[in-house]
C-alpha cells in the first residue's frame, strides 16, 4: 500500500465501500472475500483492510470507484411486507416496491414490522440515516393507531409515563384521541425512540390490542396523499423536514 503524507481516519474496505453508497457493508465484504475489490491496484481480501477513503484508489471488477449519487427516498409501506432485503423465510420485502426502477443499492432508514403500514424512508446514506434514527438527537415519528378499545384518558397519560418491560423502559413522547366509535378509535402517538414494535408492546401492556398502525410522519415530512406501494424521491424541502 502506498504512503500517505496526511494522515485522516482509515476504516475497514468493506465499511469504506457502503459508506461510499455502494452496497450494504455485507455484500461488500463479500465481493472482497471473492477478490473482487482492489486498493491501489493491488486485490485484498480481508474486508478489514485499512484504507483512507480521501487518497486510497478503490476499484470493483476493475473499475474505478467513486461516491455513489446520494439517494433518498420515501415509500408508502403497504401492510404485509417485511423490512428488509432478503427475507430467510421467503416472505416479500419492502423491495417489491421498487422493482424495474433502476435505482442503486438502498438501505432502510429504520423499519416498520410486518404489520405496519406508512411512511419509510430509504437512503444510500448511512450517516444520514444514522441521524435520522438516532434515539436521542432524531427527530420524532408520528403514528395513527387503530385500537380495539375506547381509550379512558388514563390510558392516553399511561402511555406517556410509560411501563417497563423485557427490561426496555416503553414510553410515547404523546398521545391522543383522534377519533372514536362504538368499540375502537385511532390514536395519535408520537415516539422520540423507536424501539422494536414499541407501540404494540405498549398497549398490550394494557389489555389493548392494535388493529392499524400507520406511520404518517417523520419531523415535519409528512406522508401525504401518497399511494400505498409507491415511493418518491425526497426533494431538499423534504430533506431540510427531518433536519438534513
Amino acid at each position: 500500500m502506498t504512503a500517505h503524507s496526511h494522515t485522516g481516519r482509515r476504516h475497514g474496505v468493506a465499511r469504506t465501500l457502503s459508506k461510499l453508497g455502494l452496497a450494504s457493508r455485507t455484500a461488500a465484504a463479500g465481493w472482497v472475500l471473492d477478490g473482487r475489490v482492489a486498493v491501489n491496484g493491488r486485490i485484498v481480501r480481508d474486508p478489514e483492510f485499512p484504507v483512507l477513503q480521501a487518497s486510497d484508489q478503490l476499484a470493483v471488477d476493475g473499475c474505478p470507484i467513486t461516491a455513489s449519487e446520494r439517494v433518498y427516498l420515501l415509500l408508502n409501506k403497504p401492510r404485509g411486507l417485511v423490512t428488509t432485503a432478503a427475507d430467510e423465510q421467503g416472505r416479500e420485502t419492502v423491495y417489491r416496491c421498487f422493482d424495474g426502477a433502476g435505482l442503486p443499492w438502498l438501505a432502510p432508514v429504520g423499519r416498520l414490522d410486518k404489520a405496519s403500514e406508512g411512511l419509510l424512508l430509504f437512503s444510500n446514506d448511512p450517516e444520514w440515516a444514522a441521524r435520522i434514527t438516532d434515539p436521542v438527537t432524531g427527530p420524532a415519528k408520528t403514528y395513527r393507531v387503530q385500537i380495539n378499545a375506547l381509550p379512558a384518558p388514563a390510558l392516553l397519560a399511561g402511555l406517556v409515563t410509560g411501563v417497563e418491560q423485557a427490561g426496555e423502559h416503553l414510553a410515547a413522547t404523546s398521545a391522543r384521541l383522534l377519533q372514536a366509535g362504538e368499540k375502537n378509535a385511532w390514536l395519535e402517538i408520537v415516539l422520540t425512540e423507536g424501539r422494536n414494535r414499541h407501540i404494540r408492546r405498549l398497549l398490550e401492556t394494557r389489555g389493548v390490542a392494535v388493529l392499524r398502525l400507520i406511520r404518517v410522519a417523520i419531523g415535519a415530512l409528512a406522508l401525504g396523499d401518497l399511494p400505498k406501494g409507491q415511493w418518491r424521491r425526497l426533494t431538499a424541502t423534504d430533506l431540510a423536514q427531518v433536519g438534513k
